[in-house]
């Protein structure tokens, strides 16, 4: 089975079994998806979404939070992983928000890269999950699963990398589903260090390229 098989086999498992997908952050504006994609680096969603209500609850657009204190919002964020930057990221970023964008959240990924806190992966979670464009965040789980599948190459060892390989297979349709299907897969059945083969529905395709890494 070639990578083009092997990625049409994942995309139409999910397709019928998974048609509705989106993030497991919550969140009520782009600005608040903004802000819990920028607080989930290297943290899980469950621990966002435990913040994020009463954030929100005082800060819950960019003007608010550009006229807010640091300190203010790291007391609020303080048990995400690295609060302190996350904090003045989020002010600065919501600063800028407001003094070059109207307090808007921008809709190209240019110009939410040029954010503070907002890199790659975050602008394309944003253009996918809030303004519907085909773009694909590569977080560890997306490139453990693709490496562990085969639906990418072995030199794809990057995130940028990966997110390439995967683009020249999967439709422009499924793109921004594509990158929930594949984290929710790493999440739950995929797992890092002790993978449910027995609950995959992909054991008899594969390859276990990977078999006794750390991916």
């Amino acid at each position: 089975m070639n990578r083009r098989e092997r990625i049409d086999r994942v995309l139409g498992f999910f397709r019928e079994h998974r048609p509705n997908v989106t993030t497991e952050l919550e969140f009520g504006s782009a600005f608040q998806l903004l802000v819990a994609t920028v607080l989930s680096a290297q943290c899980t969603d469950k621990r966002v979404n435990m913040v994020t209500p009463e954030l929100f609850r005082r800060f819950p657009d960019a003007r608010s939070m550009a006229a807010a204190e640091v300190e203010d919002v790291l007391e609020l964020v303080k048990s995400v992983s690295y609060p302190n930057s996350k904090a003045q990221h989020l002010v600065d970023m919501s600063r800028m928000i407001v003094s070059e964008y109207g307090g808007m959240v921008p809709s190209e990924g240019k110009d939410l890269e040029r954010l503070p806190g907002v890199g790659h992966k975050t602008a394309n979670v944003v253009q996918a999950v809030w303004f519907g464009k085909p773009t694909l965040a590569v977080d560890t789980h997306v490139y453990r699963v693709s490496h562990r599948l085969g639906l990418v190459p072995p030199a794809a060892n990057t995130p940028l990398k990966v997110e390439q390989a995967l683009l020249r297979y999967i439709p422009q349709e499924d793109v921004a589903d594509a990158h929930h299907w594949l984290i929710l897969h790493g999440r739950y059945v995929c797992l890092s260090q002790r993978p449910k083969c027995g609950e995959c529905q992909f054991g008899d395709f594969c390859p276990k390229i990977f078999k006794d890494s750390k991916l």
